[in-house]
C-alpha cells in the first residue's frame, strides 16, 4: 500500500482489544506503571467550575461577545482547556465519526495490521500504546491516525474499509478544520494579535486525526490509556465518547473532564504556548481507563506545516518581555519522540524554553 510501512515487529503486536476479548482478569506485567505513576481512581475529581464550556454563538452577539472572550482567555491563561458548544458542527456528524471509528476498531485483526508501522512520520499508522516498538511500559489504547489536511492529498490513503469510513471521517475531518480556523483567529485576538496573523501558515498548516480505543480493562487503578502529556501543535479539538479524560490545573489536581452531549474539547498545544510567549499554557492531560465501558476519542490535532519553525510572536516581546522559547517545528517534534521516551516526564516544551 503506498505511503503505508508495514513493521517488521507485526507478529509481536498484541492489540489492546485483543487482551480484552481474551477475558483476562489481570494486565499483562508490560502495562504495569510504575506503582508512583499509577492514576488514583479513589481521588478523582468532578469540577465544572474549572473546565468552561463556551457557547462560540455568544461571538456573534455584541452584547455578549466581550464577556465570552473573557472567558476563553481565563480559560487559556489559566489551564490551557476549554469546552465549546454552539460550535456549527451537527451532532450528526459528530456521532458519524464515532461509529466509523468503532466500526474499524471492530474489523479483524489482519485488516488493520495493514496499517501497522512503528515509523512516527507515516502518514497513516495503526498501532497500540503510543509505539509497540519502542515503549518500556505499555499503554491501554489501540490508534489509528493520519494525515488530514488538505484532504485531497491523504483521503486515498485512508482506510477503505469499512466502506463508509472515508466519507464518515472524511465529513468530520472537513468540519473541524473549519472550527479551528476560526478559533484561531480569536485566539489570536485575545491575545492582542491581528486574527490573521500567521494565516496562511495556519490555512496551510497540519491536521492529524488520531482515533483512540481505549478498551475495558481488568485493573485501571495500574495503567493507563495514555500518559501525562502536552499536545504538540497550535490546538487540539477532541470528540470524547463517554468519561477518561484528565486536565491537570494550575494547583497539579487532574480533573475529570464531564461529556456534554453536543460539546467538543479544546486543547491548548506547545506551539501556542511558545507563540504566547507563555501567557497561554498548554495543556498536561491524560487517559484512564475503566473495567467496564470501552471509550473512544477523536483527536484533531492542528499545528503549523512539517517544517515551519514557530516562536514567541514578536508583537508580544520587548525589553521587559524577552523572548522565553526557541523556535521549533512539527519536524522537530516528530525527532524529539522517536529519541525520547514519554514516561520519562520529559515534556518536548520543556526543552524549547530559554531558561527552564
Amino acid at each position: 500500500m503506498q505511503g503505508v510501512v508495514k513493521s517488521s515487529n507485526t507478529s509481536k503486536l498484541i492489540s489492546a482489544m485483543t487482551l480484552t476479548k481474551l477475558g483476562l482478569t489481570h494486565v499483562p506485567q508490560r502495562y504495569v506503571l510504575p506503582s508512583s505513576q499509577r492514576p488514583n481512581l479513589d481521588h478523582i475529581v468532578h469540577s465544572s467550575t474549572s473546565l468552561p464550556i463556551i457557547d462560540l454563538s455568544n461571538l456573534q452577539n455584541p452584547s455578549l461577545r466581550s464577556h465570552t472572550l473573557d472567558e476563553i482567555q481565563m480559560a487559556c491563561k489559566e489551564v490551557g482547556f476549554f469546552q465549546v458548544i454552539n460550535h456549527g458542527i451537527p451532532l450528526s456528524v459528530m456521532n458519524d465519526a464515532l461509529d466509523a471509528t468503532t466500526e474499524f476498531f471492530n474489523l479483524p485483526m489482519e485488516e488493520k495490521m495493514v496499517y501497522l508501522s512503528d515509523n512516527v512520520h507515516e502518514p497513516v499508522r495503526y498501532g497500540t500504546s503510543l509505539n509497540h516498538v519502542r515503549d518500556e511500559c505499555y499503554f491501554w489504547r489501540d490508534f489509528i491516525k493520519h494525515y488530514s489536511h488538505p484532504i485531497s492529498d491523504w483521503i486515498h490513503l485512508w482506510p477503505s474499509n469499512p466502506p463508509t469510513y472515508k466519507e464518515k471521517m472524511g465529513s468530520y475531518a472537513k468540519v473541524v478544520q473549519v472550527l479551528q480556523k476560526q478559533l484561531m483567529k480569536v485566539l489570536l485576538e485575545i491575545l492582542g494579535l491581528n486574527p490573521n496573523y500567521l494565516q496562511n501558515e495556519i490555512e496551510k498548516g497540519s491536521q492529524v486525526l488520531v482515533a483512540n480505543c481505549y478498551p475495558e480493562c481488568p485493573e485501571p487503578d495500574i495503567t493507563l490509556g495514555m500518559p501525562p502529556h502536552s499536545d504538540y501543535g497550535s490546538i487540539t479539538i477532541l470528540l470524547q465518547s463517554s468519561l477518561g479524560l484528565q486536565v491537570m490545573d494550575h494547583n497539579k489536581n487532574w480533573l475529570s473532564v464531564p461529556v456534554v452531549e453536543g460539546a467538543l474539547i479544546v486543547q491548548l498545544g506547545d506551539q501556542m504556548e511558545v507563540m504566547s510567549n507563555g501567557k497561554y499554557k498548554s495543556v498536561m492531560h491524560r487517559a484512564i481507563v475503566n473495567s467496564h465501558k470501552k471509550r473512544l476519542s477523536i483527536a484533531s490535532l492542528h499545528s503549523l506545516a512539517l517544517e515551519k519553525k514557530i516562536g514567541p510572536a514578536e508583537n508580544l516581546l520587548d525589553k521587559e518581555h524577552p523572548a522565553s522559547y526557541k523556535e521549533f517545528s512539527f519536524k522537530d517534534y516528530l525527532d524529539y519522540i522517536s529519541n525520547n521516551y514519554i514516561l520519562k516526564g520529559e515534556r518536548f516544551i520543556d526543552s524549547m524554553k530559554k531558561n527552564p
